[in-house]
């Protein structure tokens, strides 16, 4: 089986990431392994480097990087027979999370190209004709994307200065929701939609989301005050954001968003500017990915493709 290896050497926290690429290097030239390793060199690059290991018959494909990167890939990969296999390295990891990978560089790279794991089948999102594979968001949610990727430190603290930041300059957006056949007015702080459950670092956004069910879920944060958010924001990392009076969501193949104006929205934490009406909608299983083979979070479906190899990193 042939693999190609995309590694994006400004994922996350690009001064411990550093010895990633020589590892890699290492491990390659150590297995006899049909594959290579390329590295990435600005926006867009790690799908034009996917699109073209499926049009050499690579049948796996393992994303080295943030969740940026897992997007990227994973739009070349979606409805082709090659799988994505993911080594986590960014800063939040929302979908290596979701899919509970191993957190170690070593343990990710045994599964991502191993056969200890197992190949399924999951729901990618698009949003105004533009893909995501773990979530997508508008209002808050964008600007803090924004502002985030502006940093040249990144992690949880700084993430979480950087919503602060935001929130404190934040206004109300009025918004009319499209969801089932029922249009509604709605104020609204945030809104995102879900195909995880979760941003990354562990901050579920949508805490009953599966990335096999067929379908997205929408969360709707209206207005709060400071305490309310921090509340909010303890309940997100609590996995009960849900439950909160000034949270609704609802889930859906297809949500309508219409705002007030064209803005920014975000695709897996990257931002891009889209119109005045955003529209979300579902494709089903149209993405085959890499999970150990005891993931409780997508179920069990026959794996088409050939099966794979091992690697691993100290």
């Amino acid at each position: 089986m042939r693999v190609r290896f995309i590694f994006n050497p400004r994922s996350g926290r690009p001064r411990r990431n550093a010895p990633i690429l020589p590892m890699l290097r290492s491990f390659v030239a150590s297995r006899a392994l049909d594959a290579d390793l390329v590295c990435t060199e600005g926006p867009g690059h790690a799908t034009e480097l996917a699109r073209d290991a499926v049009c050499a018959g690579c049948l796996r494909v393992v994303a080295v990087g943030g969740d940026g990167t897992v997007n990227e890939v994973a739009q070349a990969l979606i409805h082709t027979p090659a799988a994505l296999g993911l080594v986590p390295c960014g800063s939040g990891n929302g979908l290596a999370l979701h899919l509970r990978l191993p957190k170690t560089i070593f343990g990710a790279l045994e599964l991502a190209a191993g056969s200890s794991g197992r190949t399924a089948e999951i729901d990618t999102g698009t949003v105004n004709g533009l893909p995501f594979v773990n979530a997508m968001g508008l209002g808050l949610d964008a600007d803090v994307a924004r502002r985030f990727n502006r940093l040249a430190s990144r992690g949880l603290p700084a993430y979480a200065r950087t919503a602060l930041s935001a929130f404190l300059g934040r206004k109300t957006e009025r918004c009319f929701v499209t969801h089932g056949g029922r249009r509604e007015e709605v104020d609204i702080l945030l809104i995102a939609v879900g195909n995880s459950d979760q941003y990354g670092n562990n901050a579920r956004i949508a805490p009953h989301a599966r990335v096999d069910d067929g379908v997205l879920d929408l969360v709707l944060v209206r207005p709060v005050g400071l305490v309310a958010a921090a509340f909010l924001g303890a309940r997100m990392f609590l996995g009960t954001i849900d439950r909160s009076a000034r949270v609704r969501g609802m889930q859906g193949t297809r949500f309508l968003i219409e705002r007030s104006a064209a803005g920014l929205i975000h695709t897996d934490g990257e931002t891009h500017f889209a119109g005045a009406v955003v529209e979300v909608a579902v494709r089903p299983r149209s993405l085959r990915i890499v999970v150990p083979a005891d993931c409780a979070t997508v179920a069990h479906q026959p794996d088409r493709a050939a099966r794979g190899f091992a690697l691993q990193l100290p």
